[in-house]
């Protein structure tokens, strides 16, 4: 053969290699594999930009929970009249500045209650109140907040306390009662049940002008 034609095939060979491979390079890695046979791991995933038809959610299995229903407006329970040998309904109403105290204070009545065989009918706190004490200056009429003060309320109810054995009650509370905790005993009423909800004015005035 020519030497000059056989030098011009092996460069037209060589080209052809050459385009092949950068056409190999082109395709995805997973033809590459395929192509030349090797084992070679892919680090990224073939599949990200492809619908998954929610494959591996498990929620649309679980039946369909009934809406929640809103909760019932808290009701005046009956009060228990009083009779010859029993108090009726009784609020025990523990009061102070700190709110550790007369949270210890009134559970320490309620398991008292509970160790002595009363009844206790509820259990509940009231809206903290908060009271600013102003201090006049020494030269002017203008005042100023010197300390904000919030006075925190707790209520024992007991219902059907035993005549004879609410002396032994009180004595025993008097002598543990802590300072700075007022404690006070008086019969249950429609105006203390309303005490335990926040006023709020501006809701009251709305609802007063869609009565009218």
């Amino acid at each position: 053969m020519n030497p000059v034609f056989r030098k011009v095939q092996t460069v037209l060979t060589q080209a052809l290699v050459s385009d092949q491979a950068a056409s190999i390079c082109r395709v995805s890695p997973l033809a590459q594999q395929l192509v030349f046979g090797g084992t070679v791991a892919v680090s990224h995933r073939q599949y990200r930009g492809m619908p998954t038809h929610e494959i591996g959610k498990w929620k649309h299995f679980l039946p369909r929970e009934a809406p929640k229903k809103k909760k019932d407006k808290l009701q005046m329970k009956q009060i228990v009249a009083p009779t010859q040998t029993a108090f009726g309904t009784l609020n025990v109403t523990v009061s102070g500045f700190d709110m550790t105290l007369v949270e210890h204070y009134s559970q320490y009545i309620h398991n008292l209650c509970n160790r002595l065989g009363i009844k206790v009918a509820e259990s509940y706190a009231l809206p903290t109140k908060t009271t600013e004490v102003s201090v006049l200056q020494d030269q002017g009429t203008k005042m100023l907040v010197d300390a904000v003060l919030k006075t925190h309320e707790r209520i024992v109810q007991v219902s059907s306390l035993n005549a004879s054995l609410c002396p032994v009650l009180l004595d025993i509370l008097l002598k543990n009662q802590p300072e700075g905790v007022q404690l006070s005993v008086r019969e249950h009423s429609e105006a203390d049940f309303q005490a335990r909800f926040k006023a709020r004015p501006e809701l009251e005035g709305l609802m007063a002008q869609v009565g009218h």
